[in-house]
């Protein structure tokens, strides 16, 4: 397969987004595929045209509570396979996961959680991140399969990354077993 321009975006709300020009900024880029988080939405909400632009084909995931979370991807190439549900109850019902398969070619968009309400949100992202880590080992195993992924992570990896690095250093997202 030709290279693709693959381009990831935290939408905070793909309604909220496409009301701050998202969508006339998506016309601009010469994107084959956006893999978009936290749309926030549910299909039956995104009816409208503006939400399934041409000439992509739309994919979502959507959580399952009205207002939280979600993933998707806009692709100009029709994927020969799309999947949106992984086995993993929380993360199929919060839709942290969406991936579309292009030949032996993989593009995962990924939505972890901030895990900075607490504890049990932060271990909900380690099993995310255990879990994520041996599905793309499963996916390498394929023969000649390429994995593109990507994501909000919640995670700033280097002290660049972040303002303030020394002072969240015990915070989630700058966790040194995250990192």
């Amino acid at each position: 397969m030709r290279s693709m321009r693959i381009i990831t975006f935290n939408a905070n709300g793909i309604r909220s987004a496409g009301r701050k020009g998202f969508f006339d900024w998506l016309a601009l880029q010469q994107a084959d595929i956006v893999c978009i988080q936290e749309t926030k939405a549910q299909q039956h909400q995104l009816s409208d045209g503006l939400y399934h632009p041409a000439p992509f084909h739309c994919y979502y995931h959507d959580a399952r509570k009205p207002g939280y979370s979600g993933t998707a991807i806009y692709t100009r190439h029709e994927p020969d396979e799309v999947v949106r549900e992984v086995g993993v109850d929380w993360i199929d019902e919060e839709g942290r996961f969406l991936r579309c398969r292009y030949g032996n070619l993989h593009v995962i968009s990924a939505y972890l959680p901030s895990g900075s309400s607490g504890w049990p949100r932060q271990a909900l992202k380690y099993q995310l991140l255990d879990w994520l880590c041996a599905y793309l080992k499963g996916l390498r195993r394929r023969k000649g399969s390429e994995v593109v992924i990507c994501g909000d992570w919640n995670i700033a990896h280097t002290q660049n990354d972040l303002r303030n690095w020394r002072s969240n250093q015990k915070n989630s997202g700058f966790l040194p077993l995250e990192r």
